[in-house]
């Protein structure tokens, strides 16, 4: 009999939870009116003012004082004469009025997926580390990614490791190289686009280095602007992220930088892929820019570097897609959703293009008739591919509950579960999103199943359940 183990362990946003980032001034006028006021203050009022500053926002972000050298870096080109001169004080004091701090999880933390930790080091018999990483949603209902790290025992004991207190929003690095093969796939996918222009790329550039390129070359041809405004979406949402290795990974943070999803990054899935070459976890994301959707991939080797590229074909639309671990027959394998209620499944030769779809399932029981969805990527067993599902019913009760689907043809169920599997409790039920749970992913630890999950959108917890347990349950669809 199948038995669901819920563990007490409860992670809550936090509005401790701060990042710095500039602050934006509208208008020359305003910029250049802050810095005359700074200029006129008495070199003591400088020091009292930036000694009061470092008292009250040191200890809140890892050296703020460099922080605050960037931003006058940034700024000072807005004075009206050369503020170079200024003492260092005076330049700190003045960065630290264009800093400003964001709660990432003033509103919500939630929508949590988990993959192994690609280090396993230094750990005892049984023992298994992981990543998680979870939506944390701030001022402005804006979401971003981060992550928590802990290790599960032998007994199914969960141990979060400490966090270090402080959250650094990883930066863009401005110098990520491209090269022109990787522009020519892209840029096909914009109707009219005038491909003459990408011959005059060098073999490898940056983003900044090709767009001075084609702004050039592209006045000789007709359609060129519209050409270069689509090839900077394509350098907008095709980008790098890096942070530093001595940065624990529960300190880094994902925060929107492409325009294409400043309104948020929401529900990543990610998953440890596996072939011939090697591995690479894959985070399929919702990008939103506060009209339109689209579909986004994180890759990382060692949650370090990231590189974000977008997804294009005629098959990406909607939200919630997730990556198989591997190929099958030769194909990477997407389940997806479409058309908002049902789940899809997507083959493809090219990890980046995905132009067809075949439906998978749709609703059946009555707490999932609203609509279906995957709860993150699939695991896979000796007896087929687990795929946790989310239902929505009356309500808006959203429950979790599993398919099984074949091996060798994932496009064929040969098992469903004919009730949830997990399910808000009367504890659960209230919260940001009141009668909600859901999951971006599930880790298998030997014969065990852990399924970290969000309450109503107000907190995560753990459930652990047995695999073939849970196997057993399914409802044989080939009897």
């Amino acid at each position: 009999m199948m038995k669901i183990n819920k563990s007490p362990i409860r992670l809550y946003a936090s509005a401790e939870a701060v990042i710095h980032q500039y602050l934006h001034l509208p208008g020359k006028d305003r910029v250049r009116n802050l810095i005359e006021r700074i200029e006129r203050l008495s070199e003591v009022d400088v020091e009292e003012s930036l000694a009061e500053v470092m008292k009250d926002f040191a200890a809140r972000h890892r050296e703020i004082e460099e922080v605050f050298q960037q931003q006058f870096d940034k700024i000072s080109k807005h004075a009206h004469d050369d503020i170079s001169a200024f003492s260092d004080a005076r330049k700190k004091l003045l960065g630290s009025f264009f800093t400003k701090e964001y709660s990432i999880q003033a509103a919500a933390l939630f929508n949590p997926s988990i993959v192994p930790h690609f280090d396993q080091q230094g750990l005892q018999p049984g023992e298994q580390r992981f990543i998680m990483s979870l939506r944390a949603t701030g001022e402005g209902h804006i979401s971003s990614i981060v992550f928590k790290t802990g290790v599960v025992d032998n007994l199914l004991n969960i141990h979060l490791e400490d966090d270090s207190g402080y959250f650094t929003s990883l930066k863009k690095n401005e110098a990520a190289m491209y090269t022109k093969d990787f522009v020519k796939r892209r840029s096909a996918f914009f109707p009219g686009f005038e491909m003459k222009i990408v011959e005059n790329l060098p073999d490898a550039f940056t983003a900044a280095e090709a767009i001075q390129h084609l702004g050039k070359a592209s006045l000789h041809y007709q359609s060129a602007q519209t050409s270069l405004k689509y090839l900077e979406e394509i350098f907008d949402t095709n980008y790098e992220l890096q942070s530093v290795s001595s940065l624990p990974i529960s300190e880094r943070v994902i925060f929107p930088t492409a325009k294409a999803e400043r309104m948020g990054m929401e529900d990543v899935r990610f998953v440890k892929h596996s072939d011939d070459e090697g591995s690479c976890y894959y985070g399929s994301y919702t990008a939103y820019d506060g009209k339109h959707i689209r579909t986004q991939l994180i890759e990382t080797k060692d949650f370090n570097v990231f590189k974000i590229r977008t997804l294009y074909g005629a098959a990406i639309s909607d939200k919630g897609m997730a990556l198989f671990p591997e190929k099958v027959n030769g194909k990477y394998v997407m389940v997806a959703r479409q058309d908002g209620e049902k789940i899809s499944i997507m083959f493809s030769d090219d990890l980046y293009v995905w132009n067809n779809y075949r439906l998978l399932m749709e609703p059946k029981y009555p707490w999932e008739l609203v609509q279906l969805g995957n709860c993150g990527s699939p695991l896979k067993t000796d007896r087929g591919w687990l795929l946790l599902t989310h239902g929505v019913g009356p309500m808006r009760t959203y429950v979790i509950s599993a398919v099984l689907l074949d091996l060798a043809d994932p496009s064929k169920i040969i098992g469903r579960l004919d009730k949830p599997l997990i399910r808000a409790d009367e504890s659960e039920k209230e919260g940001y999103v009141p009668n909600v749970v859901y999951t971006c992913g599930l880790l298998r630890h030997g014969d065990m199943l852990i399924v970290p999950y969000a309450v109503s959108d107000s907190a995560t917890g753990f459930v652990t359940v047995e695999l073939n347990a849970l196997l057993d349950e399914m409802k044989n669809l080939n009897s």
